[in-house]
């Protein structure tokens, strides 16, 4: 237990002390100066009853005095406010989790059951951190690398909410699709859609300090692979595959059943050379699946925020002091010659 305002008992001591001193000095100083003087007192002085009364006064007097002074001494002790004090530390896993999707028309169901069931695995996170990256023509980093759980299972609620009317043709519903749309169609006239290896490039540099830190990262990747620009990728999925090896992240990539072969073989000999694995989408066990394989991998605590939490802790002086000042009126009540 500390004392939040330790200078109150710093100046209120000494002048109690200081105090109880004068007043001391001040009471011996006027012992016989106050009173009349009675002559013949002996024969009172020797009288058994008298001296028992007066024996009584002076102690209940002490007591009245001396319980003066500990109420005045709780009272400092209340002011300068007892608290306890804790400090917590919290411990990170350094282990950081990407939702890397592309949003076009073609993967929406795919991502509407890939986050309804990763939801699920968010609510059971302690301490690693996860971020939301959504693509189309261009990319939009939604959620960028946190452990405020509540913010990110927001995100995907609205993402989810945002997906699901594609289905519905109602003015309302076309504005909820802006939300998934907003930042992924840039140039889309001259680009065209579904950049697939930009898709995976962008989200890859989304993870700070990727030379500096030593961090299990991971990706779930959900597309078709259904690559529908003008031109090329800036970055093909191969080469995005080889610049998630190079950083040592592991892509867990999800297809739609209904892909072609070809680019479910290229998604996935993308996948295992990162380290990571390839699933058919429609697979009810496979976010299950990605999700059993991240936990697995290896991870280690890292240092977290020190938290110093302040508790004010009265009750024991103000028990004492509400005690104390019962005391005083009955003893006070008691001082009677």
């Amino acid at each position: 237990m500390e004392l939040t305002y330790p200078w109150v008992l710093y100046i209120g001591i000494p002048l109690l002390v200081v105090f109880i001193v004068i007043l001391f000095l001040l009471k011996k100083k006027e012992k016989y100066k106050t009173g009349k003087k009675i002559a013949n007192t002996q024969y009172a002085k020797n009288n058994p009853y008298y001296s028992k009364i007066l024996t009584k006064y002076k102690v209940l007097t002490a007591l009245l005095n001396i319980f003066c002074i500990f109420c005045i001494a709780i009272s400092l002790v209340t002011l300068a406010r007892p608290a306890k004090v804790e400090t917590a530390e919290s411990r990170l896993n350094n282990r950081d989790i990407f939702l890397c999707l592309d949003v076009s028309t073609s993967v929406i169901e795919l991502d509407d059951n890939l986050i309804k069931e990763i939801k699920e695995t968010v609510k059971n996170l302690k301490g690693e951190r996860i971020g939301v990256s959504i693509f189309n023509t261009s990319s939009n980093l939604l959620v960028p690398l946190t452990d405020d759980y509540e913010y990110v299972l927001e995100v995907l609620d609205k993402l989810d909410e945002s997906l699901a009317a594609y289905s519905s043709t109602d003015l309302d519903s076309f504005t909820l699709t802006q939300y998934s749309q907003a930042g992924t169609l840039v140039g889309n006239e001259t680009r065209g859609s579904s950049i697939i290896g930009d898709g995976l490039a962008s989200c890859i540099y989304s993870f700070p300090n990727l030379e500096e830190e030593k961090r299990t990262r991971v990706i779930i990747f959900s597309t078709d692979n259904d690559d529908a620009s003008f031109g090329g990728p800036i970055v093909s999925l191969k080469e995005g595959g080889q610049i998630a090896k190079d950083n040592g992240i592991k892509v867990y990539a999800l297809c739609p059943d209904a892909a072609g072969e070809e680019d479910k073989e290229e998604l996935k000999e993308v996948a295992e050379t990162t380290g990571g694995q390839f699933y058919i989408g429609e697979d009810k066990q496979a976010v299950s699946e990605i999700v059993s394989k991240i936990e697995s991998l290896q991870k280690t605590e890292v240092q977290g925020t020190k938290e110093v939490k302040r508790t004010d802790q009265p009750q024991i002086p103000v028990i004492l002091l509400i005690i104390s000042i019962g005391i005083l009126f009955i003893i006070n009540k008691r001082v009677k010659l």
